[in-house]
């Protein structure tokens, strides 16, 4: 169905929040900082998080979801929920012609973010899915590297998260690692990893995995493994851990070609770590005033904010959005890819013909 999307022009693009966990922080600040977008409402159903987000930002606060819409004028929901929630909620802003901003993964089942992306379509609203590490600068510079072709052919690549996530972290909420809401390390804390490899060496044609629960107390992994395969001949390995001792280490990217090799990591894919080509080219001395810059501490990034410049681009009818609800889709079909190989202990094959639930529950 071709979309009939209004172009909001000449005011403040007004965005109710739901959510006030952890991650809504970086919403609020992206939102608050953009002088073409207004923070109109936020809800959680707890009721302190709510009255301290919304008197935080000097805005109304509401525990209903439905009340919230109902009370305000809007034009977008920013969906902070947890992971399982957000179709749902993202569905009810669409029936209202809101556009949707969800926060990753889009859902936890391939067919809940289908009916996603067919409700905003329906609807003639926009569906963003926040992959706000894509733009980190030191990402976008190796986006431009391949892009550009420096690297000649791509052999292999490498993500790893080595984070550390305590037994408190999992019990401040009942769903934090469960199947249901959450998923493990892969869905929640790798997620924007497992984007990042696809997105930058291309589509992976299949999948091993090995997932296991070592040390937390959750339904879900801590800790895996996973060797993929490219369509474009290329190998890459996805290693993710929660038992980094005693705090977060690494979040990185490695990409080795015949003509280049770069490591992106620090804790979040923000410092350049490895930058060395055949051939001299003016992105490399860009790569070298980011090698000199500090290390940021925060799992998130630094993408929040350019993220939601280009959620105004794309309202104001200047821009096609950085990561839809299709191109969210992708990194979600790949984890459940990867629960699918640790679960039955074979090479998956991806598109996925058929996926169930107890597929995850390696």
């Amino acid at each position: 169905m071709e979309r009939d999307v209004s172009v909001i022009e000449d005011r403040p693009i007004r965005i109710a929040l739901l959510g006030c966990g952890r991650i809504s922080e970086r919403h609020i600040d992206a939102i608050t900082s953009n002088e073409d977008l207004e923070l109109v409402a936020v809800c959680d159903e707890v009721s302190d998080r709510a009255r301290a987000a919304g008197e935080k930002a000097d805005v109304p606060f509401f525990t209903s979801y439905e009340k919230m819409l109902d009370a305000s004028t809007v034009d977008a929901v920013a969906i902070c929920t947890p992971s399982g929630m957000h179709p749902r909620q993202g569905i009810i802003a669409a029936k209202r012609g809101l556009h949707v901003i969800s926060e990753k993964p889009m859902a936890t089942r391939l067919e809940e973010a289908d009916a996603l992306v067919k409700a905003c379509d329906e609807a003639g609203v926009h569906l963003f899915v926040v992959k706000q590490n894509r733009l980190n600068p030191s990402i976008q510079l190796l986006k431009r590297s391949l892009d550009a072709g420096r690297f000649g052919r791509i052999y292999l690549a490498n993500t790893t998260v080595r984070w550390n996530r305590p037994q408190s972290y999992y019990d401040m909420a009942p769903w934090r690692g469960t199947w249901e809401f959450d998923g493990g390390a892969f869905m929640n804390q790798a997620s924007h990893y497992v984007d990042m490899i696809q997105w930058l060496v291309g589509q992976v044609e299949s999948v091993t995995a090995r997932t296991a629960t070592l040390s937390r107390r959750i339904e879900s992994e801590d800790t895996g493994v996973a060797i993929l395969r490219f369509r474009n001949g290329a190998l890459g390995t996805i290693e993710v851990t929660m038992l980094a001792y005693p705090r977060n280490m690494e979040g990185s990217i490695t990409v080795i070609g015949e003509r280049g090799t770069v490591k992106v990591g620090g804790t979040a894919l923000n410092r350049i770590e490895h930058w060395e080509f055949a051939e001299y080219d003016d992105i490399d001395r860009e790569a070298e005033l980011l090698r000199a810059a500090p290390n940021p501490l925060s799992v998130y990034g630094s993408g929040h904010r350019p993220y939601y410049e280009n959620v105004v681009a794309v309202l104001r009818g200047n821009a096609a959005p950085e990561t839809d609800g299709r191109e969210g889709r992708k990194s979600l079909e790949l984890i459940l890819g990867i629960y699918e190989s640790a679960r039955s202990e074979k090479e998956i094959a991806l598109p996925l013909r058929a996926f169930s639930r107890e597929s995850q529950r390696a």
